[in-house]
């Protein structure tokens, strides 16, 4: 056998064998992942949408979107998803605008912790001010659209004297740990957040003392009805000289120094008052003398 016959020979068998191992490939290999393909492709078709149908679909899931927006917005509280632990920070700064001078607030953040299905970032609150600027505080801290509670609070008096004027400002210390609630979940609350009004009305201050060491100075230069004297009764009002000679001229219902004039009796040629010495109420007449009278 000739050197170009045998070279013929070794092509026609590479030739069928590369055959051979391609038929082997497209009818056992890539055969059984064409159907498979096929079977995606028709189970493709049989969920295949149609465009118009889509999109009432996704009017439907929007309008109900919405509707649990509106459900979730009317509720009095919300837990909201992944809250930062700086944003207290901003709500106590926001609260605590136009309260007094002499309140103050200190937040340290504590901790992250778990509450069952939720978690919440512990803080603790202590400071100073006055009675019901610290109801206020406690008041939006639990009426907040996004939950939160005061865990614990403790409270106590504190008196502070202005250098200035010296009158006595009584105040009330605390200290509080407040629980700020959130969730991994989105179910909890609304897309848009609203805040719930945390606006309240004064109460009655249950620290204030009832009877009091401190009187406030005279700095309005009222009259001092201590060591006072009725000199005259006019139509206009009540003619009176305190005991540095000073004359003052007052009708019914004006304030004198701890007190008001209640009352002008013509009859009597008398005046009364009513005045606060420290929560000891004290009523005080001053009537005109004999000579006053006769003139």
């Amino acid at each position: 056998m000739n050197k170009k016959l045998r070279s013929t020979l070794v092509l026609l068998v590479l030739l069928i064998l590369v055959l051979v191992l391609g038929g082997i490939y497209i009818f056992a290999v890539q055969g059984s992942e064409i159907d498979e393909k096929k079977e995606q492709l028709k189970e493709l078709n049989a969920n295949a949408i149609d465009p118009v149908e889509l999109a009432q679909q996704y009017e439907q899931l929007a309008e109900r979107s919405a509707m649990l927006d509106s459900i979730l917005a009317n509720r009095k509280f919300n837990i909201p998803q992944n809250l930062s632990s700086i944003k207290f920070y901003n709500f106590i700064n926001d609260a605590v605008t136009g309260y007094s001078g002499n309140t103050q607030v200190n937040i340290e953040y504590a901790e992250q912790k778990q509450d069952k299905e939720f978690f919440y970032h512990l803080y603790k609150l202590n400071g100073q001010g006055y009675f019901n600027d610290v109801y206020k505080l406690i008041y939006a801290i639990e009426s907040s659209k996004e939950l939160k509670k005061v865990q614990t609070v403790s409270f106590g008096n504190l008196v502070k004297t202005d250098s200035e004027d010296g009158v006595p400002q009584f105040l009330v210390s605390f200290a509080m740990n407040v629980q700020v609630y959130f969730s991994q979940d989105s179910r909890f609350a609304p897309a848009t957040y609203v805040e719930n009004d945390l606006s309240t009305g004064s109460i009655y201050d249950i620290f204030y003392p009832l009877i009091r060491n401190e009187i406030p100075p005279n700095i309005d230069g009222l009259l001092d009805v201590q060591g006072a004297k009725l000199l005259a009764l006019i139509p206009e009002g009540a003619f009176l000289a305190d005991d540095k000679g000073n004359t003052y001229l007052i009708w019914e219902g004006e304030q004198v120094y701890l007190g008001y004039l209640t009352k002008i009796d013509y009859n009597n040629s008398s005046v009364s008052f009513i005045l606060n010495k420290g929560g000891i109420i004290e009523k005080v007449d001053l009537s005109l003398s004999k000579s006053e009278i006769k003139k």
